[in-house]
């Protein structure tokens, strides 16, 4: 298979930490050019079925969210400068008519431009799941027709990893990995292929 040109740095120095400094705060402006991000990402027929709400740490939100956090995501999530819930239009009202076959797709683009963004202004993201759905959509209202997808913990992560993102018994951690190229390029059956490297985010 040919040889790939270099990454972009944006996206090759990209990882999900699993701790964040609690001496790092972000300002509103700073924020905002995050969603801002979020708000450019393409979409099927312009629907843009996202919306976030973002809880700086500290503020009341942030606060109120932080007890449905669940496994790891109780350890750093606390931490992180900002928590995001991102939530997808998934239906028209309370139907089960579907808003977007494409919702849950669009999400994810915006949620990657974000993550993006979010780089190239020293901040690194860590997207999870690992939080109480239902506690958090009767905290948030979730208008009908809209559904947490998943959150975001955002900050600058410690200088050296968190304890608890040791994975060998010599305290090292796993090296960054991704599946070999010639595999994400497949002809055939699509989903054949071996999904290892699954070792960091």
């Amino acid at each position: 298979m040919t040889e790939p040109e270099p990454l972009h740095p944006l996206l090759r120095q990209r990882w999900s930490p699993q701790d964040f400094r609690t001496d790092h705060e972000l300002d509103p402006v700073a924020v905002a050019t995050l969603l801002e991000a979020a708000r450019w990402a393409p979409s099927a027929g312009n629907s843009q079925p996202w919306a976030f709400v973002a809880a700086r740490r500290g503020d009341d939100m942030h606060q109120r969210l932080v007890p449905n956090l669940l496994g790891g995501a109780r350890r750093w999530g606390p931490r992180a400068s900002l928590l995001l819930v991102n939530l997808c239009h998934r239906y028209v009202d309370e139907s089960d008519y579907e808003y977007s076959e494409f919702a849950m797709y669009d999400l994810g683009q915006a949620v990657a431009h974000l993550t993006v963004q979010a780089q190239a202004q020293g901040l690194s993201v860590r997207q999870f799941r690992s939080f109480d759905r239902d506690a958090i959509e009767d905290l948030l209202t979730v208008a009908p027709g809209w559904q947490v997808a998943t959150m975001a913990a955002v900050g600058v992560p410690p200088a050296t990893p968190a304890p608890y993102a040791a994975k060998f018994p010599d305290g090292q951690v796993l090296p960054r990995a991704r599946r070999d190229l010639s595999s994400v390029q497949t002809e055939g059956r699509a989903g054949s292929v071996d999904p290892g490297g699954r070792e960091s985010r």
